[in-house]
C-alpha cells in the first residue's frame, strides 16, 4: 500500500510539473502597422517572454489589422471561439469592452502628458478590475500621442469642425448619436478606411482626428494637408490577453510577463511625445500646413468644447468614472500651482 501511494504521488507530481511547463501560445492582433514603433515593441516583448520563460510562453503578433477591425478581433477572443488570445487595442476598442475607458477620450480633459499619465496611473487599478470582470487581463498601457485634427481644407474653429464630414470609429453608435445631437456630421468608418476616403474627391469624410504619428504612417497628410494643433486628447491603448489564457500560465511565468510588460509600457508611453514632434516635422517638409491657434482662439475653442462635453458624463462615460478622473486631474493641478 505504501509503495502504491508513493507511485501515485510521483505520478501526480509528474502531471503537475508537466502542466506547469506547458507551452502557451498567445496569438495577438493589432491594427498597428508592421513598420510602427508599436509593432516593434510587441515583437521585442514576445522575444523577451519566450527567452525568460524558456519557451513556455510564445507571442505571435498579427499586425496591420490583418485579423479585422478591433470589434472583430474582440469577437475572436471570446472563450468559445479562442482564435485570438491577445490584443493591442486603441481607446475605441477598450471602450467597446467598458465605457469607463472613454473618459480618456473626453476632449480637453487633460492639458499635458504628465497630467494625463497621472490620472491613468490613479485609475488603473479600477480599470483593471473592470476588465478582469469581463474576461481580460491588462498587461500594459501605451500611447499613440495626442489627437489633432487633420483635414482637406483649413479648420480654425469649432464651427468649422461641425461643418466637416468627421471620421468617428465604427461600432460606437452612441458616440455617433452624441456627435449628431451636438451639431456635428460624424461618419462611422473602420480606421483602415481613412486614407482611401480622404483621397477621393467625393469621399465620405474630409476630416479625421488622430495623432501625428499614425497620420504619418497612414500617409493621411498627403490628402488631408491641414492640421489643427489643439491637443484634443491623448490616444491611449492597452495590451491585454484573455483570462482564459492567463489562467493557463504558471505563477512564475506570469511574474516574468508582468515585469516585461511594465518595461514596454514605459517605452510606449514615453515614446509618444518624441513621435508626435518628429512626425509633425516630417509631414511639414512634405506639404502639411499646421495651424496653431493663438491663446485667445484656443481659449474660445476650449470653452465652446467644454460646454459640449458636460453631456458626456453619465451617458458615454459612467458618472463615477468621470468624477474620479476629474478629481485626480484637479488634485494633480493643485500640486503644480
Amino acid at each position: 500500500m505504501f509503495r502504491h501511494s508513493v507511485l501515485t504521488l510521483a505520478f501526480v507530481s509528474l502531471v503537475a510539473s508537466g502542466a506547469a511547463a506547458q507551452t502557451v501560445t498567445i496569438k495577438l492582433a493589432t491594427v498597428a502597422p508592421s513598420i510602427s514603433a508599436y509593432n516593434k515593441a510587441l515583437t521585442d516583448l514576445g522575444a523577451e517572454w519566450e527567452a525568460k520563460t524558456s519557451g513556455r510562453v510564445k507571442l505571435v503578433v498579427y499586425a496591420n489589422g490583418s485579423q479585422g477591425s478591433e470589434d472583430a478581433t474582440l469577437r475572436m477572443m471570446r472563450p468559445a471561439v479562442d482564435q485570438l488570445q491577445g490584443n493591442l487595442l486603441t481607446l475605441p476598442g477598450l471602450s467597446s469592452i467598458d465605457d469607463a475607458f472613454s473618459v480618456f477620450g473626453v476632449p480637453f480633459m487633460f492639458a499635458s502628458d504628465e497630467e494625463a499619465n497621472y490620472v491613468l496611473e490613479k485609475l488603473s487599478p479600477m480599470l483593471e478590475k473592470r476588465l478582469e470582470a469581463k474576461g481580460f487581463k491588462l498587461l500594459a498601457w501605451g500611447s499613440a500621442g495626442w489627437v489633432q485634427l487633420f483635414s482637406k481644407t483649413p479648420i480654425t474653429s469649432l464651427t468649422d469642425v461641425k461643418a466637416s464630414k468627421l471620421f468617428t470609429s465604427q461600432g460606437d453608435d452612441r458616440m455617433v448619436q452624441w456627435y449628431k445631437q451636438n451639431g456635428f456630421r460624424p461618419v462611422a468608418l473602420n480606421s483602415g478606411d481613412i486614407p482611401a476616403q480622404l483621397k477621393l474627391s467625393t469621399g465620405m469624410i474630409d476630416a479625421a482626428p488622430m495623432p501625428p504619428y499614425p497620420a504619418l504612417l497612414m500617409q493621411v497628410f498627403r490628402d488631408a494637408k491641414y492640421m489643427l494643433d489643439v491637443n484634443v486628447a491623448p490616444l491611449y491603448g492597452g495590451l491585454l490577453i484573455t483570462n482564459q489564457t492567463w489562467n493557463k500560465i504558471s505563477a512564475e511565468d506570469k511574474a516574468v510577463m508582468v515585469a516585461s510588460s511594465k518595461v514596454i509600457e514605459k517605452r510606449l508611453l514615453g515614446e509618444a511625445v518624441k513621435l508626435d514632434a518628429s512626425s509633425i516635422a516630417t509631414m511639414k517638409t512634405r506639404g502639411l500646413t499646421v495651424n496653431t491657434p493663438d491663446a485667445k482662439a484656443l481659449a474660445t475653442f476650449r470653452s465652446e468644447a467644454d460646454r459640449l462635453v458636460t453631456t458626456i458624463r453619465g451617458t458615454l462615460v459612467p458618472a463615477d468614472v468621470y468624477d474620479a478622473a476629474l478629481r485626480e486631474r484637479d488634485a494633480y493641478r493643485k500640486t503644480k500651482k
